[in-house]
């Protein structure tokens, strides 16, 4: 048996919200990620900084690797020794090819753990309010998928009175067709859920005689569809109008009190998209969700290291001749650190020079490192820094890791013409994701989106680019009911300039600053 582990992931519905204690514990220790395309970048923000990943695909109709190249590369890396995570949409053990992975694990000598998972067929029919049982309409049900028809007894199915369909909404049509042809009346409802748990959430409700209809031109995956009479429940439990159904057909419902809603909060109703890097984790995300808000995060900036550490590793190794270190970043902070690290030094090198940090985020990882700023301007912006300055400037030597490219060379300036002598060095670099996230696309698309919100000059540059991509030449249309937020005023002009306005801007520039602004903004009844 070696050293190594991989443990076979149930991820859910996509939202952390449905993770398991025990795979929240198995991420955060993981040293290898092999995960599939409905995976939610999200949860890239649980693992630690040194965990490698692997996307192995997965998703319908793209190309992915064989599952047999996915067996080895777990086998692969258990054998290096590593503490690996297979994370699996939905239950690792409902149509997730598990069984290949634990005989190639079995086969090795891999030492392997399964750690369950909710399955879509179980949470995507409850989040839209559809019971897959009850005791008049539904005594059992069945799930099956979609991915090769012609295995299925369709005969058998039409019998049931609830079916289950993962993996097939290129076969809506086809499914219903069959179901029909089988005897299952053409008049027996049908509900497709589209990104089930998620803010952008879509339900069609039809029968099997017309879904094919409602739902034409619509793209539908990835989805759950649910066919029954207990489709027909969904209006009642959702608290909406009654069904036309008698008491007595109601049976066990008849009694039934909708539970008191809770108290609204500032944001609840609105969804908020929240540009932010990839794989990492948002404190802003959480400081929504805390006032109400549905969050969908869209990965805007791509933080990795610069094009050379030659610049950095010189000023690394000549610390000394500084009087001042000055910090803009959480990402400043901790790339410097870690290389600091790397150099065979730790934090007693700066025990001679003072630390300057910008904004409240920055100070806070600072402080996660068991180190205090010595100063912290008052506006929690660059600009403000040499105004404040708690000493005379002139003569000081400066060390100022900071972005590779795109950085504002103000504060550089404004050091150097108040006598300074600022050495600033690439300590990471900023770029832009190849892609635009899935669950981004189809929130734009679908209309849902409340506000969108940026934090840097770089996010309204990349999510401009990025939504340009997947929604094309007139992708300004999809915001234009959308208010634009901005953390300041820098970030206000970049958004003037590609957005063409500004809709909400924070007084203090910090996430909580913004927060505060956009909760005012709901709270006065503003529209764009």
């Amino acid at each position: 048996m070696t050293t190594g582990k991989v443990y076979l992931v149930g991820a859910g519905p996509g939202d952390l919200a449905y993770l398991t204690l025990r795979g929240y514990q198995v991420l955060g220790q993981a040293e290898a990620l092999v995960h599939d395309a409905l995976v939610n970048s999200d949860w890239l923000a649980l693992l630690p900084p040194t965990c490698e990943q692997f996307d192995v695909g997965k998703r319908g109709g793209q190309p992915s690797p064989p599952q047999t190249e996915i067996d080895r590369l777990l086998v692969d890396l258990c054998q290096q020794g590593r503490q690996v995570v297979r994370l699996k949409s939905g239950d690792p053990f409902i149509f997730g090819r598990t069984t290949s992975e634990i005989q190639a694990l079995k086969g090795a000598g891999c030492a392997f753990e399964v750690v369950p998972g909710l399955s879509s067929a179980l949470a995507a029919p409850l989040l839209a309010g559809i019971p897959l049982t009850d005791s008049v309409w539904g005594h059992g049900f069945s799930v099956v998928t979609a991915h090769d028809m012609d295995l299925l007894d369709w005969r058998a199915l039409a019998q049931i009175q609830t079916v289950v369909v993962l993996m097939g909404a290129r076969n809506l049509g086809a499914i219903a067709a069959r179901l029909r042809a089988s005897g299952k009346r053409p008049e027996t409802p049908v509900a497709v859920i589209r990104w089930a748990g998620q803010p952008q959430q879509q339900v069609w409700q039809g029968t099997l005689l017309n879904i094919d209809q409602v739902t034409k031109g619509e793209k539908l995956s990835p989805c759950v569809i649910v066919i029954g009479e207990v489709v027909g429940l969904r209006p009642y439990l959702m608290g909406s109008e009654r069904p036309a159904l008698t008491m007595s057909e109601l049976g066990s419902l008849a009694n039934t009190v909708p539970p008191a809603a809770a108290p609204a909060m500032p944001l609840t109703g609105k969804t908020i998209l929240v540009t932010r890097s990839l794989g990492q984790s948002s404190q802003f995300t959480k400081l929504l969700q805390a006032q109400g808000a549905q969050v969908v995060e869209m990965p805007a900036l791509e933080i990795c290291p610069p094009s050379s550490w030659a610049e950095l590793d010189d000023a690394i190794a000549h610390l000394s001749r500084f009087n001042w270190l000055i910090l803009t970043s959480a990402n400043g902070v901790n790339y410097f650190l870690e290389r600091l690290l790397a150099a065979g030094k730790d934090v007693r090198s700066l025990a001679g020079i003072k630390i300057a940090v910008v904004g409240k985020k920055t100070a806070a990882v600072l402080g996660q490192w068991g180190l205090a700023p010595d100063f912290v301007p008052p506006d929690f912006v660059a600009d403000a820094l040499v105004e404040h300055f708690p000493e005379p400037v002139d003569g000081l030597k400066v060390l100022f890791p900071r972005v590779e490219s795109g950085s504002r060379e103000v504060l550089i300036e404004e050091l150097t013409a108040a006598g300074a002598q600022v050495v600033a060095v690439a300590a990471y670099e900023s770029g832009c994701p190849r892609e635009l996230d899935p669950q981004a696309i189809a929130a734009l698309q679908s209309g849902s989106v409340d506000v969108v919100t940026f934090a840097s000059s770089k996010t309204v540059r990349h999510f401009s680019a990025l939504v340009e991509q997947g929604l094309g030449p007139d992708w300004l249309s999809f915001l234009a009911e959308v208010a634009i937020a901005s953390i300041g005023p820098q970030t206000s002009i970049t958004c003037q300039e590609l957005l063409g306005r500004v809709d909400i801007e924070a007084a203090e520039y910090t996430l909580d600053g913004l927060t505060e602004a956009i909760s005012t903004w709901a709270g006065s009844g503003s529209s764009v």
